[in-house]
């Protein structure tokens, strides 16, 4: 969506991450409402990643505030990190299977087998998914999904992977999607388009994977990144 509204529409990098991080706090809370209700979320795995991504994200809206840089070196910033986790985005989609197999094969390692190394490493990557969320709006989904994967390769099942990663993304898009609020990088007018037209969007593409083959759903989605990833660097 990000990129969208930058390539296609002319909208300011920072502009374009707050109202896409207002826009996913609003999408996110009725399907983490809706996954709680039925009880597939791991509540103690959203903790432990919002224990790292929380204080991420602020401390990003709060570097922003106080920095004092023109918002054309901004933007810049936020467009070069922006095309940075798209292509990592794409990457993490393309070996799903492997974080997986990867999980498994480690589980029973030191540095992940036990619970209290599992929980440092969820932490760590609760402060990455933060980061990288706040400045770009990208990365919770297809990053989240990998870490927690390669982190929990048996107790997370795919039904309660998707609603987990989605639960935690919830604090960190409400936050960051604050945070720019405040500092005024929310577009209101292409909001409630986005808001609007989701609807249809939602229904068409809940239609499309339940009968596409998760694979080609993820190799799909992961070439439409690196696509963009590449043409971010050119912009």
């Amino acid at each position: 969506m990000t990129p969208i509204l930058v390539l296609v529409f002319g909208q300011p990098p920072a502009v374009a991450v707050g109202t896409d991080l207002l826009f996913s706090a609003s999408t996110k809370l009725v399907a983490t409402a809706s996954f709680g209700f039925s009880r597939r979320v791991d509540w103690r795995i959203v903790t432990r990643l919002a224990v790292g991504s929380v204080p991420a994200a602020a401390a990003v809206i709060l570097w922003f505030w106080l920095d004092h840089r023109p918002p054309g070196v901004v933007d810049q910033l936020i467009s070069r990190c922006l095309a940075v986790i798209l292509g990592v985005a794409a990457v993490a989609l393309l070996l799903h299977n492997s974080f997986r197999r990867w999980g498994l094969k480690f589980t029973a390692a030191w540095f992940i087998g036990t619970e209290r190394h599992k929980v440092a490493l969820t932490v760590a990557a609760g402060v990455l998914l933060g980061f990288g969320v706040t400045m770009t709006s990208v990365g919770a989904g297809a990053l989240g999904v990998a870490a927690l994967v390669a982190l929990y390769p048996l107790r997370l099942p795919s039904d309660r992977l998707v609603a987990t990663d989605i639960a935690h993304a919830l604090p960190i898009t409400a936050i960051a999607a604050a945070g720019h609020a405040v500092l005024g990088h929310v577009d209101l007018r292409a909001l409630a388009c986005l808001l609007v037209g989701s609807i249809p969007g939602v229904l068409l593409a809940t239609r499309a994977t339940i009968r596409l083959p998760p694979q080609l759903t993820r190799t799909f989605i992961a070439i439409m990144l690196a696509l963009v990833s590449a043409r971010m660097f050119l912009a």
